[in-house]
C-alpha cells in the first residue's frame, strides 16, 4: 500500500488507557501459560481500548476467528508495556504493540518478534497545547507517556526549533494528561486518541498539529515471541489471515468498525468513525526499510539512557513473514 512506501520513517502507538479487561472470556494466570506455549489453550491476543484496535474488534464480532478454525481471546491491556510483558510470561501469546514499546523491551525481552504491521497513520496523534499557548515556542512544560507519547513529544519540539532539554518533561498515565493540562501543571502533550478529543471536549486545550506534519508516523505492529512461534507457526499465520480480512472490513465499512469497537470497549461510534479516516488499516510486510527506521527508535532510546545494549533487529523484525504465508 501507499502508506508503506511514503513514511520512510516509522514509530508506532501503542494506546490504551490503565485498565485491564477481557474480551469473552476472563485470560487464566501466567502460572497455566506453560501449556499454551506448546500450543494447547486459547490463543489469547494483547489489545488496547481505543478505535486504533477496531480489526481485532471487528474479528470478534464477525467470527472470523471461529471461521478460521481459531479459538481466541482479546484480552486488554492498560498500557502497551503491559502487553509486551504479559507475552514474555506466557499470558498472551499474541499482542498489538508499537514498534517504540516493543524496541524498548528488546533489552529485557529479545525473544520478540514483530511479524507485520497493521496500520500506520500521520494523523491519529495530535499535539495538544492548553488554551493560551500558541506555539512550541511558548512550551515551557510538557505531558509525556514513555514511549510513542515521548518520542513524538521530542519530533515535535525538534521540529519547531526548540531543544527538548529546555522543556520539563512530566511523565504520567494517559488518562492523567487532560487533567494536568487543565489545571495548567503542563503546556501541552501529544497523544492518541481519545485524549486530544478530551481536551477539546472540556474546553481546556486545541490541537496545534499532527505528527505527520512534522514527518513523523505509526504503525502498529502484531508481535508475538520466538518459541511460541516456532511451536505455532500455523495458527500465528492463520490469524494474520483473519486480521487481514478484518482490516479490510474496517476500510470498507467504518460504520461495522464503530459498532464493534463500541461494543468491545464503549468507545463512541463517531469517534471511531473519525479514527478509521485517520488511519490506514491494512495487513503489510515488514521491510528493510523498517529495520532501518526502527534503529532510528533504538537510537532515541540510548540517547536517554533506557537502552544500552544495541538489540538484534534482524532477527526482532520478521521481514516479509506475511507474504510467505500467503503463497
Amino acid at each position: 500500500m501507499a502508506w508503506r512506501s511514503q513514511l520512510g520513517k516509522t514509530a508506532l502507538a501503542s494506546a490504551a488507557v490503565l485498565l485491564t479487561m477481557t474480551i469473552g472470556a476472563c485470560s487464566r494466570p501466567a502460572t497455566q501459560s506453560t501449556a499454551d506455549t506448546a500450543g494447547s489453550g486459547p490463543v489469547r491476543i494483547a489489545v488496547g481500548i481505543d478505535a486504533s484496535y477496531a480489526p481485532f474488534f471487528v474479528a470478534d464480532k464477525k467470527g472470523l476467528f471461529k471461521d478460521a478454525g481459531l479459538n481466541v481471546q482479546l484480552v486488554q491491556f492498560g498500557r502497551g508495556g503491559e502487553a509486551v510483558d504479559a507475552l514474555a510470561t506466557g499470558q498472551v501469546q499474541i499482542a498489538g504493540s508499537s514498534d517504540t514499546t516493543t524496541i524498548q523491551q528488546l533489552q529485557q525481552n529479545p525473544s520478540l518478534r514483530a511479524m507485520y504491521a497493521y496500520e500506520a497513520s500521520g494523523r491519529y496523534i495530535k499535539v495538544v497545547l492548553r488554551n493560551g499557548v500558541e506555539s512550541a515556542a511558548e512550551v515551557k512544560t510538557m505531558g509525556i507517556v514513555p514511549g510513542l507519547s515521548q518520542i513524538s513529544t521530542n519530533k515535535y519540539l525538534e521540529a519547531n526549533g526548540v531543544s527538548p532539554d529546555s522543556v520539563k518533561m512530566v511523565t504520567a498515565t494517559p488518562n492523567d494528561m487532560p487533567a494536568l493540562l487543565g489545571r495548567g501543571d503542563i503546556d501541552g502533550y501529544v497523544m492518541w486518541e481519545p485524549w486530544p478529543a478530551a481536551a477539546l471536549s472540556q474546553g481546556i486545550g486545541h490541537v496545534v498539529a499532527r505528527t505527520g506534519d512534522f514527518d513523523w508516523f505509526y504503525h502498529h505492529w502484531a508481535i508475538t515471541t520466538q518459541p511460541w512461534l516456532s511451536a505455532n507457526d500455523s495458527t500465528a499465520r492463520k490469524v494474520a489471515q483473519v486480521l487481514d480480512k478484518a482490516t479490510q472490513l474496517v476500510e470498507s465499512d467504518p460504520k461495522l468498525a464503530a459498532t464493534a469497537t463500541e461494543s468491545a470497549v464503549n468507545v463512541a461510534q463517531d469517534q471511531t468513525i473519525t479514527a478509521v479516516d485517520e488511519i490506514d488499516f491494512a495487513v503489510e510486510n515488514l521491510a528493510t526499510g523498517d529495520i532501518e527506521a526502527a534503529q532510528s527508535v533504538v537510537d532515541f532510546y540510548k540517547k536517554l539512557g533506557v537502552m544500552t545494549v544495541q538489540p538484534d533487529l534482524k532477527s526482532t523484525m520478521l521481514v516479509d513473514w506475511y507474504k510467505k504465508s500467503a503463497q
